[in-house]
């Protein structure tokens, strides 16, 4: 079936997928509804959710049109390095459970501006609950929603603005009910989000197959491996064209540590999962999340591959231009244009899962942050449970509405929806996470060091963006620290690649911090600490054995894929 219209067998499909979430979900709310009113139940599930839940939930709420769309377009370009962000992260996530996660149980930390607020002070805290709340509303929340409706509509026929109107009323339905039911029904939004992706990746590598005159997806895999042989190497050299993206080392022993320990152990988003459970069941769930991890480049790079190897072959050459260029975040919706009836209708609620799953988390985090760190500390201290979960469901709706209104003005740069989504954020992330492990690992760091962090860090960051505008970084490239790139005007500069200019201002920044807090301290400021002790940081026998497993496939993976 090679068009944008969803047969009525796919319609089928997708109302059996929505019937089960939305059943389920009622079910879930009503069964605990005794607690409706208690403001950290709503917010946190707090101890309701079992470790398959808590990892189910932080899959569906990372899982979105970004990836799905977004890095199955890298996977057309750069092949699978792109896949260095989901296994990287699957090793992260074992340092996020060993680490981070005891730390802020321990402190009874449930936000992270709370966080912010007990190790530093409340001047801190309330610039990053002001700035975290308007990253997650006008950048975060708005890209999901564009990128998910631009997917949807391109798949079913849809007008742009039915299916974000769509996506965002479904998104709202789950969130009204709390973070229970969220992390509850992510538990089928991953089902389907699995099921459905994988079933696209078998039929593109069929496709592949048969067009070389055989079938199956182990056929098909064989020949894009033949076929594009350029596109299975996870360490790009510094003479590949998508060095700039993924520079060579830097995402083993690098800025890649800082994307993944920022976006995964210091961000509300993220955390939130872990945070109202006991410490064992959190970091199982994180363990689950994990291996889920290592999984999501079959679903969504493995396809753009097939794509690349299929266009070559003379396939939807078409299809995959806009305006006479070649666009490469169209691979995927393109693929799911090729499915058959039914099937069709299953990826297309694959799709649709891993969208308002990653809405529904994106919304929940925005309410507890307004509600519990501004609402309840600065506008109305005496707000009881019941008063702060009916602004946090008011906080929602309202926010919901903003990224409606604000995500058909979005534009996506040229490299693509998950790369641009990834250096943009890069531009705060290294002075957030200096000021975290800081914040976690040394007593000494005081409060005007976590301000310069967050404010330096920016500002270093814009620094090292435009730097090659006034200066010959040629010296670098030797170093593999900055690479030739064409620009619009004609004209030849060496950049530096985002991954290496985030390690930079992250290096900038706890050298920072270090200075401003040695000084301070000698002038006997005193700042607040943490709760924190070596055991803290013990595992259980099966989480190691575990982990040991996760690090094993991982190591292995980029050993076959160098």
């Amino acid at each position: 079936m090679n068009s944008n219209v969803l047969d009525i067998k796919d319609y089928i499909v997708f109302l059996v997928y929505f019937v089960i979430v939305a059943a389920y979900g009622v079910y879930i709310y009503n069964r605990k509804k005794s607690k409706a009113a208690d403001s950290k139940d709503y917010f946190l599930a707090e101890g309701s959710l079992t470790w398959w839940a808590i990892g189910a939930s932080l899959i569906a709420s990372n899982i979105s049109a970004e990836q799905f769309i977004g890095m199955s377009g890298n996977g057309f370009t750069m092949g699978l390095a792109i896949a260095t962000y989901e296994w990287m992260a699957a090793a992260t996530l074992i340092v996020v459970a060993v680490f981070f996660i005891p730390v802020y149980l321990k402190n009874k930390i449930y936000t992270m501006p709370q966080f912010l607020h007990q190790r530093y002070n409340g001047t801190v805290a309330m610039i990053m609950a002001v700035f975290w709340l308007l990253l997650y509303v006008v950048v975060n929340l708005t890209s999901i929603l564009f990128l998910g409706a631009l997917a949807i509509s391109s798949i079913s026929g849809i007008s742009l603005t039915a299916c974000m109107i769509f996506l965002a009323v479904f998104a709202v339905i789950i969130t009204l009910g709390g973070m229970k039911v969220i992390g509850f029904t992510d538990v089928i939004q991953v089902f389907f989000l699995i099921l459905g992706g994988l079933a696209t990746t078998y039929l593109a590598l069929d496709l592949v197959a048969k067009h070389f005159g055989t079938e199956g997806a182990v056929a098909g895999f064989k020949y894009i491996t033949q076929q594009a042989d350029s596109h299975f190497h996870m360490i790009l050299k510094q003479d590949n064209p998508h060095y700039i993206s993924l520079p060579g080392l830097t995402v083993l022993f690098g800025g890649m540590w800082i994307v993944n320990l920022n976006y995964w152990g210091c961000n509300q988003y993220i955390t939130q999962r872990a945070l109202g459970a006991d410490l064992t069941t959190a970091r199982r769930g994180i363990l689950f999340a994990a291996f889920l991890k290592i999984l999501m480049p079959v679903i969504v790079v493995l396809p753009g591959i097939a794509a690349y190897v299929l266009y070559q072959n003379g396939y939807f050459q078409q299809e995959m231009m806009v305006n006479g260029e070649l666009v490469q975040d169209k691979a995927y919706p393109v693929l799911l244009n090729l499915l058959p009836s039914g099937l069709k209708g299953l990826s297309f609620a694959a799709l649709t899962a891993a969208v308002v799953a990653s809405l529904a988390g994106k919304a929940n985090s925005i309410a507890t942050i307004f509600t519990l760190d501004i609402y309840k500390k600065r506008i109305n201290p005496e707000a009881d449970e019941k008063k702060q979960v009916w602004v946090g469901r008011a906080t929602i709706v309202l926010s919901m509405l903003v990224a409606v209104l604000i995500a058909p003005f979005l534009g996506i740069d040229k490299k693509g929806g998950f790369e641009f989504i990834q250096e943009y954020t890069g531009f705060v992330s290294p002075g957030i996470f200096a000021m975290f492990i800081l914040g976690f690992f040394w007593k000494k760091t005081t409060s005007n060091a976590a301000l310069f962090a967050t404010i330096g860090g920016f500002a270093l960051s814009v620094f090292f963006k435009v730097l090659p505008q006034f200066a010959n970084l040629a010296f670098l490239s030797p170093m593999g620290f900055s690479k030739q790139v064409l620009q619009k005007d004609g004209s030849l500069l060496y950049e530096i690649p985002f991954l290496d200019r985030m390690g930079f201002v992250f290096l900038f920044a706890v050298l920072g911090m270090y200075i401003i807090s040695v000084l301070e301290n000698r002038r006997g400021v005193v700042p607040n600490g943490l709760e924190v002790d070596t055991k803290m940081f013990r595992t259980d026998s099966k989480f190691a054995v575990g982990a040991l497993l996760i690090i094993g496939i991982i190591v292995a993976l980029y050993t076959v894929y160098w």
